[in-house]
């Protein structure tokens, strides 16, 4: 493996998952233009956002299951499809209701495209090259946000509504016309790479998945991770820098836009990380969830006016919780088998997502209480300030959590491995040298 073709597959996998953040994002671009187009308070446009990652997390398992099953190319294609039909049902919806409708149909796309690109990777490449694949896959994908802070922005305040997002539906169509010929489940390529047999053999993977301990701790380092910046990115922290911080358009589309720059700085050396100190992962979770709540502190406690450059540093913190929500998926990686992944993959990333729907409709519910529903014109600093704070007991639970199941992952690990002397650390570390040794590439512990 790790071929030419390989490499052809990746490229185009990179492509449509960059496709999938454009469609995902498009809507924190279009936010101000939305609250116009449907005259909509903050809880009810929220609605918009809240349904689309609702769809997406709900989906997560169903849809990891069907790639254990079918393969991930019919779930690439699948997912594209349905997110171009979504962006058309936008461009022409005359109310709310068939504007969620259209997200909900994007949501479900979208769904599929990560953690199938994700399998695709496992098939296709080998060794410790796969976890800085997935950390470029997840950054590059990234340049979607890009892609609807500045061309997709740029169609949207020029022609109009309906050419933005028929626009954006013509990109997912190109990804399926590159996609149909290139794509590949792989099945020969890799022992993994067969899908299963029936959907009640898949069903049991998965059930199989969620009993793994590290498969559990990949959900909870994915949760905590990546909501912040999840939220910040597709709904309010646009609203957040023009309408709270007094920022111009042009200086919150930068920041969007400096967040993907973030991830793809950083990604790649988180992913030498996880690969280089397997025993710390979770260590480096906790570090970069500290640095995001101290940076969120800074700004919301600070006087207003609130400085650019302390924006700026709030921003780059979010775009580092971006790829080090990837370790989650890692986790994934090194406690399950192959033919598995789909489903272990699915259940890591139903965490973010979770976080991510639950924090959004509350800052609209916060937010509306305090300008009684009279749209984001009349959203104050002091609105958002308290209306930001939500995110800080969902993410601390989640932080409780990952806590909780790394314990109960060291002592099984420990446990399978027949250690049961010495320090905890120095088990571990005995206990990952003898899988390293075993060729082991599965990752079962």
């Amino acid at each position: 493996m790790n071929s030419r073709r390989s490499w052809i597959i990746f490229s185009v996998g990179v492509f449509a998952y960059l496709v999938a953040i454009t469609q995902r994002s498009s809507l924190g671009v279009a936010s101000v233009d939305a609250s116009e187009r449907f005259s909509s308070t903050a809880s009810a446009l929220s609605t918009l956002g809240v349904m689309q990652l609702a769809v997406y997390a709900l989906l997560q398992v169903p849809v990891g299951v069907l790639i254990d099953r079918l393969g991930p190319r019919a779930l690439v294609l699948g997912g594209l499809a349905f997110m171009a039909a979504g962006q058309a049902v936008v461009a022409v919806a005359p109310s709310l209701s068939l504007a969620v409708v259209g997200r909900i149909l994007v949501g479900a796309g979208d769904a599929a495209v990560f953690t199938s690109v994700l399998r695709l990777n496992n098939t296709w490449f080998t060794g410790s090259r796969v976890p800085q694949l997935n950390q470029w896959l997840g950054n590059l994908g990234q340049l979607g946000q890009v892609v609807s802070a500045i061309p997709f922005a740029a169609v949207l305040h020029t022609a109009g509504w309906a050419p933005a997002f028929l626009s954006a539906a013509a990109l997912a169509v190109l990804a399926i016309v590159l996609g149909i010929p290139v794509l590949s489940n792989g099945a020969g390529v890799s022992p993994g790479a067969q899908g299963a047999a029936t959907l009640s053999e898949a069903i049991a993977q998965l059930e199989a998945s969620f009993k793994r301990a590290g498969t559990r701790l990949g959900f909870w380092a994915h949760f905590v991770t990546q909501s912040s910046g999840v939220v910040f990115a597709l709904f309010w922290g646009y609203p957040f820098m023009v309408f709270g911080l007094g920022m111009e358009p042009a200086f919150a589309s930068g920041m969007l836009t400096l967040m993907v720059g973030t991830g793809l700085v950083i990604g790649p050396i988180l992913g030498l990380l996880t690969v280089r100190h397997p025993m710390r992962r979770s260590n480096l979770v906790l570090g970069i969830v500290a640095l995001m709540a101290v940076a969120w502190i800074l700004v919301l406690a600070w006087p207003a006016p609130v400085p650019a450059p302390l924006v700026v540093v709030l921003v780059i913190t979010l775009g580092i919780g971006g790829p080090a929500s990837q370790i989650g998926f890692d986790f994934a990686r090194t406690f399950n088998p192959r033919r598995r992944l789909g489903s272990a993959n699915g259940i890591v990333n139903v965490g973010g997502f979770t976080a991510s729907f639950v924090i959004m409709f509350l800052i609209g519910l916060v937010l509306d209480a305090f300008s009684g529903g009279a749209g984001e014109a009349s959203y104050t600093l002091d609105a958002f300030r308290v209306a930001m704070l939500v995110q800080f007991p969902i993410i601390g639970f989640g932080v409780v959590m990952l806590v909780r199941e790394r314990n109960r992952t060291r002592r099984l690990l420990a446990e399978e491995q027949g250690i049961q002397v010495g320090p905890l650390w120095v088990a571990l570390s005995r206990a990952w040298g003898r899988r390293r040794r075993g060729g082991a590439s599965s990752g079962q512990a």
